[in-house]
């Protein structure tokens, strides 16, 4: 299964563009979507969703148009996580995912096979009986993703689906997510760059509603590399002077001073060596590329 979008705006009608003339093909398995806040990726997920309709340009799946004709049929075809959620808040955590399913047109018998599947995936079964205003963010956050997976879609769009999770749930949620996407097609949109890392080949960075990249991630590492430098200092002053100069994608306190990686098109003008590059590290570049000064930001920047 693939998805299609050829040169897709979204305008609204105090004339922000939100999607701009963009061009994607989102194929099988896991495809990861960074950007940051603002970036349009809530607006394109929409639009993939048939909640918004695009202003210009086309969407296909699996060379169905998305028209008024179709909607029914595509939507049958998707799964949706939104960022924000609120279920029901009255119902036990199984009543709102059976009526979740009645809804979705899921015959009772397999909509109680597939909850009881996704309950113990997700370590939820010992709250089933818990009302859903009683659970934590992260266990609403799982129970929406369970109802996206209810009617078994051939397109998940997922937003944010590991927030509020502790790191064994997160790793948990992703090979459930990895599973999921043999022979489907998932959408995973995050701002946590380790869970792309750790589930995804190809991804796409979006920014002020175009795309910076799409591709895969080896070449993204590969476009970033030699362009991110370990340096040391111990002097802290100092370290807080290299940070308003330069990009800094991590700075730890260690012995006897302070270690950062900088982000930068050519060698810094500090003592520093390459070094490995992270997704992070790439998605930080990319992101910055076209920035102007961006091998040196100004002085006085924080």
């Amino acid at each position: 299964m693939s998805i299609c979008l050829n040169n897709v705006s979204m305008t609204f009608q105090n004339n922000v563009t939100a999607v701009d003339h963009v061009n994607l093909e989102i194929p099988g398995g896991i495809f990861g979507l960074l950007g940051e806040n603002g970036a349009g990726k809530t607006t394109l997920m929409r639009i993939l969703t048939t909640v918004y309709r695009p202003t210009d340009g086309t969407v296909s799946l699996d060379g169905m148009l998305y028209s008024e004709g179709n909607y029914g049929k595509i939507q049958q075809r998707i799964g949706y996580l939104p960022q924000e959620i609120d279920l029901y808040p009255n119902l036990t955590v199984n009543e709102c995912l059976e009526y979740m399913g009645e809804l979705a047109g899921i015959s009772r018998a397999v909509c109680r096979e597939r909850i009881s599947y996704y309950l113990e995936k997700t370590s939820l079964t010992a709250h089933r009986k818990k009302k859903m205003r009683q659970l934590s963010g992260g266990m609403k956050r799982r129970v929406g993703l369970i109802q996206a997976l209810l009617n078994d879609p051939q397109f998940l769009i997922i937003d944010e689906p590991t927030t509020g999770l502790d790191p064994e749930e997160r790793i948990r949620i992703r090979n459930l997510l990895v599973d999921f996407s043999e022979n489907r097609t998932v959408l995973f949109s995050t701002h946590v760059v380790e869970d792309l890392a750790a589930t995804c080949s190809r991804l796409a960075v979006m920014k002020k509603g175009r795309f910076l990249y799409s591709g895969g991630v080896r070449e993204l590492l590969a476009e970033a590399a030699g362009h991110v430098w370990l340096c040391r200092t111990d002097d802290d002053v100092r370290a807080r002077e290299l940070e308003r100069q330069y990009i800094v994608s991590s700075k730890q306190y260690v012995e006897g001073g302070v270690q950062m990686r900088l982000i930068c098109p050519k060698k810094p003008d500090v003592a520093c060596v390459p070094c490995e590059v992270t997704l992070e590290d790439a998605y930080i570049y990319i992101s910055n590329k076209s920035v102007k000064r961006f091998s040196k930001r100004p002085k006085d920047a924080r």
